[in-house]
């Protein structure tokens, strides 16, 4: 079945009908688009009505698409990136960076360092809507809608279609307590009978290479403590659970105020990278190209 979509056409029915797709049901909808929900259904049966079709069946619990709704979504979805493209480089054209921009990354460097870069960048940009969004899991960056991803270390997937802004220093770490009741190691080698956290996301997360001048050692850590977020990890460290390694970035604050102490400070670990990762697809909008270049300014000014 093809539907033809005339002139007539209300085009401001197509982000309602897109919003209850992506959000799953009318309520959810309008507090995506800050609207009521009345609005979203009325607009939806406007929409249906024009094509003649049900684009949604609705029960009390949930909203799914019609076969008609399935194909009209198949066939609008591209319809509407390529506009977002095409407004994108007329806002490159003129200047002026408007709509939303979505941003994901680790919940420790999303507080100290991309926040406050948003918050510049906005002020530069009154027109632009921000969210920041924060964890150390992969997202599906399509699927969550997601503009730009920050990722800290290394890339597991080559396919990515990413961008290196900087790197960041790894810092051996433990608080004082735990460094009181366990001794401080003086050499890598001692590493493996302390207590060590893991962060899971890393791929080798137990093993480490030290360097010190022409001086290598790689040690297996064993684990008693198991994390997936820089958060978790942190305050693992504070309660004095054992080791583990944190970017310089976002142990600074604790070994400033000596809640945590840099352990085996001669001896170095491979620096990581900081990336900026975009959603698969060619096109790049201009407001997500500008803050990628401006964050990497911010980066390089601190170092």
């Amino acid at each position: 079945m093809v539907m033809a979509v005339d002139a007539d056409l209300d085009l401001n029915t197509l982000p309602l009908f897109l919003a209850v797709v992506d959000a799953g049901s009318f309520t959810a909808a309008a507090e995506q688009l800050g609207c009521n929900k009345s609005k979203v259904s009325l607009g939806v049966r406007r929409l249906e009505s024009h094509l003649g079709v049900a684009l949604f069946t609705r029960t009390t619990r949930q909203v799914q698409l019609t076969q008609a709704g399935e194909q009209f979504m198949a066939g609008c979805a591209p319809l509407m990136v390529q506009l977002d493209e095409l407004m994108s480089q007329v806002e490159a054209d003129q200047h002026v960076l408007q709509g939303a921009l979505r941003i994901a990354a680790p919940e420790d460097f999303a507080a100290q360092v991309v926040a406050p870069a948003l918050v510049a960048f906005a002020q530069q940009h009154p027109q632009l809507n921000l969210e920041l969004r924060t964890g150390d899991s992969v997202a599906d960056m399509v699927r969550e809608g997601i503009d730009l991803s920050l990722r800290l270390g290394w890339l597991k997937d080559s396919t990515l279609r990413a961008r290196q802004l900087g790197d960041f220093e790894q810092y051996l770490v433990a608080s004082p307590d735990y460094l009181r009741a366990h001794g401080t190691p003086k050499k890598p080698e001692a590493l493996a009978d302390h207590a060590w956290i893991t962060f899971t996301p890393l791929p080798a997360p137990l093993t480490w290479q030290f360097s010190k001048g022409k001086q290598t050692r790689q040690i297996k850590m064993q684990s008693r403590f198991r994390a997936n977020t820089t958060a978790v990890t942190k305050q693992l460290l504070l309660a004095g659970a054992g080791l583990s390694v944190l970017a310089d970035s976002i142990a600074a604050p604790e070994l400033a105020s000596g809640k945590l102490i840099r352990v085996l400070p001669g001896w170095s670990l491979p620096k990581g990278g900081i990336y900026a990762v975009f959603p698969p697809g060619k096109h790049v909008p201009a407001r997500v190209r500008s803050f990628v270049e401006f964050l990497q300014q911010r980066l390089s000014d601190v170092r």
